[in-house]
C-alpha cells in the first residue's frame, strides 16, 4: 500500500531545496557583490562607490530566511538587474573581470529560478495543505 503522506513529503523536500538554492544564492551574490569591487578588480584601487550595488541585495535577505512567499515573488525582479549587469560586464570588460562578471550572471540566474519556483511551490503546497 502506498502512503498518503508521501507526495506530499516529496514537496515539502523540493520547496525545502528551492528556498536552500534562492538563499545560498543570494548570499553568494551579496558576498560577490562585495568582494568584486573592494577587492578582486574594483574600479579604482582601494574600492569604489559600485559597491553600493551589494545594497539592494539585503532588502529581500529577512523574508527570504524566514520564506516568505511574497518576497520570493519579488526578487527574481531584483535578480534580472543582476543577470543584465552580469551579462553585459561579461561581453564587454577585459578577461580579469569577464570572470566575476560570468560568475555573477550564473549566480543572479540562479536566484531567478529557484526564487519563482520556491514561489509558485509554496504557493501550491499551501493550497494543497488546505
Amino acid at each position: 500500500p502506498r502512503d498518503p503522506r508521501r507526495p506530499r513529503a516529496a514537496r515539502a523536500r523540493r520547496v525545502k531545496a528551492l528556498w536552500f538554492g534562492a538563499l545560498a544564492a543570494l548570499l553568494a551574490l551579496i558576498t560577490l557583490a562585495l568582494a568584486w569591487e573592494l577587492a578582486l578588480a574594483p574600479l579604482r584601487p582601494g574600492g569604489s562607490w559600485v559597491v553600493l550595488k551589494a545594497l539592494p541585495l539585503l532588502l529581500p535577505l529577512r523574508g527570504m530566511l524566514h520564506g516568505r512567499r511574497r518576497t520570493f515573488q519579488w526578487v527574481p525582479f531584483l535578480a534580472l538587474a543582476y543577470v543584465a549587469e552580469g551579462a553585459v560586464r561579461a561581453w564587454g570588460e577585459p578577461p580579469p573581470v569577464r570572470p566575476l562578471a560570468l560568475l555573477q550572471l550564473a549566480l543572479a540566474v540562479a536566484l531567478f529560478l529557484c526564487a519563482a519556483f520556491y514561489a509558485r511551490r509554496a504557493g501550491a503546497a499551501a493550497r494543497a495543505a488546505a
